[in-house]
């Protein structure tokens, strides 16, 4: 019975469950972008941003409810990780964005979690980075720009707003923040490395 209420509150508390939801809503972005229709594709949108806020409020109540668990910090990013990426990969399939890009911006999440894993077995803390935090805002914005593509009429004018340029411009950005931020975790990980060595 005490295991039972020890695993309930590492692993099935709320804020856990939340985290777990986020990825359940993957699918249905997925199928809805596949529609290639511009009313589907606004309806992606609300789902990705749902997700997206949702990510926010499980990290706010887990800290709050005092339910930081190892699990939970292990699952939050991991569902980060499958959403981007599923998403990113379907846009790839879809035509909406280059395959290279998002080769880079995987490839520099990869990187980063197996640098992560390093400084945790050699018991260093690497500081997240302001590079590491834009890329994340400006990958999320992206994607939203290109989850709706299409071009929409500016309100009040004859103008067309090009959301699948400007995510794909956004999305650039990213990119050179996921770049940027991964030189800064590696010199952050081999000066930690080295004052470690030291002491």
């Amino acid at each position: 019975m005490k295991r039972f209420e020890r695993f309930k509150r590492e692993v099935l508390n709320l804020p856990n469950m939340i985290t777990i939801g986020r990825v359940f809503l993957i699918p249905p972005v997925l199928v809805l972008i596949d529609k290639t229709d511009p009313v589907k594709c606004i309806y992606a949108l609300l789902i990705f941003m749902l997700a997206s806020i949702l990510d926010l409020v499980d990290g706010v109540l887990a800290r709050r409810s005092g339910l930081v668990t190892v699990f939970g910090k292990f699952v939050d990013p991991l569902a980060d990780k499958i959403m981007v990426s599923a998403v990113l990969i379907y846009l790839v399939a879809d035509a909406r964005v280059p395959a290279w890009m998002v080769v880079i911006l995987l490839t520099r999440e990869f990187y980063i979690s197996g640098l992560r894993s390093l400084a945790s077995n050699a018991g260093v803390v690497i500081a997240a980075g302001a590079g590491g935090k834009a890329k994340t805002v400006f990958q999320l914005v992206g994607i939203c720009f290109l989850l709706v593509h299409y071009p929409y009429r500016m309100p009040g004018t004859e103008d067309y707003l090009s959301f699948h340029s400007v995510g794909l411009l956004t999305l650039g950005i990213s990119l050179i923040a996921s770049v940027v931020s991964a030189v800064q975790y590696t010199v952050g990980f081999g000066q930690a490395l080295a004052n470690q060595r030291s002491d």
